[in-house]
């Protein structure tokens, strides 16, 4: 990635709902949004889906609606929360390093037909 900002926070209010899902390549039940798909490919974040995707904590598999918060720092590390929405934390993930463009972003996954989630930006709820 260059030092030049390539996702911004104004380019995330243009998604409001979605008309077409992606399926996720590594766990097949998870699908995401085209906000989600921007922001991965925008700011070469698919390894923030894979995170969702792949948590692999039953406590937050038992919650059919979660919020997953990224905060960087000026520094370029990262912290990564999960919570069910009502401010109950599920997780929290310290990361040493990030790339990821914006000083923070959340994203929510809500329970799907497939018993997986579909990730989206809060705008495509």
């Amino acid at each position: 990635m260059t030092s030049e900002q390539i996702l911004t926070r104004d380019d995330l209010g243009q998604f409001i709902g979605s008309e077409q899902l992606f399926r996720h390549g590594l766990s097949r039940k998870h699908l995401y949004t085209e906000g989600a798909q921007f922001v991965a490919e925008r700011a070469g974040a698919y390894w923030l889906l894979d995170k969702i995707a792949l948590h692999g904590s039953p406590a937050i598999d038992r919650e059919d609606f979660q919020v997953w918060k990224l905060e960087v720092t000026p520094e370029r590390k990262a912290t990564l929360i999960t919570s069910d929405g009502n401010d109950g934390i599920l997780k929290t993930e310290e990361l040493p390093f990030t790339d990821f463009p914006l000083s923070a972003i959340t994203l929510w996954a809500v329970r799907n037909e497939f018993d997986g989630f579909t990730i989206m930006l809060p705008g495509e709820y």
